[in-house]
């Protein structure tokens, strides 16, 4: 997974300085490692199989066009997403053939990536992941928020029973 981190594709691309940085992708069966760019020449020819962009009212044009048309002729990603957080537009796309085609959404608004095995959807003005029953996924901080709240409820109930849980 990388995020923010620019994609080279091409040696000529390279001396344009012609590149391109999703806001996040995902290059599945590939070493766990740090890296501070994505060099497809480096990494045995693999391009992304997933692309999220984030959109802002600069960035639109490019990436539902220009960006979009990479990612399908050249980089032949299986799944590109974009999120418009300001206007919660939300579109996702799947490479059938040649051509990228509308990932259909469910009743509740989500999309299933299968690149992920996770559906993709809007939940309180982010976009979010959510499991194949259409639960949320927490993010690492909403899991310890709620682990510090069952702790409180679990001393709150050892006081009721006459139990010190602050005491060796």
């Amino acid at each position: 997974m990388g995020a923010n981190l620019t994609i080279y594709f091409s040696r000529q691309q390279l001396k344009n300085k012609e590149f391109r940085r999703p806001d996040f992708f995902l290059v599945k069966n590939t070493e766990k490692k740090p890296r501070s760019s994505w060099v497809v020449w480096e990494e045995d020819g693999k391009y992304p199989n997933l692309i999220i962009e984030l959109l802002s009212k600069d960035t639109a044009s490019v990436d539902c066009n220009l960006k979009k048309e990479l990612y399908q002729d050249r980089f032949r990603t299986p799944e590109y997403f974009w999120f418009y957080p300001q206007i919660l537009e939300f579109a996702g796309f799947r490479l059938v053939g040649d051509k990228y085609q509308p990932i259909p959404v469910d009743e509740e608004g989500k999309r299933w990536s299968e690149q992920l095995g996770l559906y993709l959807g809007v939940y309180q003005e982010q976009l979010r992941y959510f499991t194949a029953e259409g639960q949320l996924v927490a993010r690492p901080e909403e899991d310890a928020l709620r682990a510090m709240a069952d702790a409180e409820k679990m001393a709150a109930k050892l006081r009721s029973l006459g139990i010190d849980p602050d005491t060796d």
